[in-house]
């Protein structure tokens, strides 16, 4: 059954939502759980449901993300899976830039035309869930559907921000209508008992469709519908057969700053909902790294990647990610610290620490509190971000405020005594 599957990522647009982590790699390749990539959930989804021949389309900043894939997604010679990046490129047919998510799977169409498959399963690069992509494709099958969607119940709270479709009883889709404001009363759909009790009566699609194959061609060729949210699936409704398939397992969207933040931090409580230690885990990029070194730190609620140098007074709720180096009793509290790419060399934090400069990583006696410090940051002595009161949004040459986060941009240098 899923060898008859072909699976596109969506890398989404310029990533403007998620800023700063965006200005120098795309959304799919913004770092999660100190150790993967956002690109790694929807491939890992797909491969642990048998489903192997993957696209993941991108536009901007992409060469993070190709180093990423070409290092990480390896097959066997004799197989033909295989995880391929598309990116946007003038052709003959087509000017260049994706103008949607419709129109990226168009301008890729002729990539998939040399494989054998029968279906096409359409994903987006920017969210977090564990999901058996094979059940899913099973009751599009059963149910002989030309378009299923998949679909999670939520609050009314929280329509305005989704699609909002509604079906009948035998999980026919009967209409769609994308964001609604107001007047969505009559949208509300069946769900289970526990959704129910919850006020989780609405369905929102989650991004995530299954076309057949012939009629996603019908759909896409000879037209200039950009989108598949507000073009496609709403047109599709009147003559063909879409079918919602309910999940009600963890999934969150976390296309913007608030929503990476929580959903990161999410990872550390006891029993988090989404859960690191599955048997279905998360592939990423084998690194040969040594483990961490910890040397007289109190921690709790916290994860820490391999590679690191620890020797801080205390990390409490945070995700400590890989090589990172935190000097003595520095306090890190409710962040997310990424980590760096490599390690400088004892000849290099010699000769920093001789001309008074910050050495790679967090440095002596810091105190950071609800914050993202990008990669391969340099933080002195004695700095203190977010450790007074709440500090108002803005974007600054090293570092950008959204909601009360203070985000330390990528390769940004702190010296020694800042305080943000």
């Amino acid at each position: 059954m899923t060898s008859k599957v072909i699976s596109i990522v969506l890398g989404g647009g310029q990533g403007s939502r998620l800023a700063p982590l965006t200005q120098t790699r795309s959304k799919p390749a913004v770092p999660i759980a100190g150790k993967y990539r956002l690109v790694d959930i929807p491939i890992s989804n797909c491969l642990h449901s048998g489903i192997n021949r993957i696209f993941v389309l991108t536009q901007f900043n992409s060469a993070s993300l190709n180093k990423h894939i070409k290092n990480t997604y390896h097959f066997s010679t004799f197989s033909k899976a295989f995880v391929d990046i598309l990116a946007a490129e003038q052709t003959p047919t087509s000017g260049g830039w994706f103008q949607g998510t419709a129109d990226a799977v168009r301008q890729s169409l002729h990539h998939l035309a040399t494989h054998d498959f029968d279906y096409v399963l359409i994903l987006s690069g920017d969210q977090l869930y564990q999901m058996d992509f094979e059940q899913m494709i099973q009751q599009h099958i059963d149910k002989k559907a030309d378009i299923s969607i998949a679909t999670i119940p939520v609050h009314v709270s929280d329509v305005p921000g989704f699609g909002i479709l509604k079906t009948d009883s035998d999980s026919l889709i009967t209409s769609f209508v994308e964001k609604p404001k107001s007047g969505f009363e009559n949208l509300v759909s069946d769900v289970s008992d526990e959704m129910r009790e919850q006020g989780r009566i609405y369905l929102a699609s989650m991004g995530i469709y299954i076309f057949n194959r012939k009629l996603l061609y019908e759909l896409l060729e000879g037209n200039d519908n950009t989108d598949f949210g507000k073009e496609i699936i709403p047109q599709s409704i009147a003559g063909h057969k879409v079918v919602s398939y309910q999940y009600e397992g963890y999934w969150t969207d976390i296309g913007t700053i608030p929503s990476f933040f929580d959903a990161n931090l999410g990872l550390t409580d006891d029993i988090p909902q989404f859960n690191l230690f599955d048997k279905n885990h998360i592939y990423t990029r084998a690194r040969m790294l040594p483990p961490t070194k910890i040397s007289g730190t109190h921690m709790e609620r916290s994860i820490i990647a391999d590679g690191c140098i620890i020797n801080a007074a205390h990390i409490i709720h945070s995700i400590i990610g890989i090589r990172t180096r935190i000097g003595v009793a520095s306090e890190i509290e409710s962040c997310y610290v990424m980590g760096s790419d490599n390690y400088q060399t004892l000849e290099e934090i010699a000769i920093a620490k001789e001309n008074n400069q910050p050495i790679m990583g967090i440095g002596d006696r810091c105190c950071i509190k609800n914050a993202i410090i990008d990669k391969n940051t340099y933080i002195g002595d004695d700095v203190r971000i977010n450790c007074g009161d709440p500090l108002p949004d803005g974007d600054y040459p090293t570092y950008t405020v959204t909601d009360g986060i203070v985000i330390i941009k990528k390769r940004a240098i702190i010296p020694s005594g800042t305080v943000i």
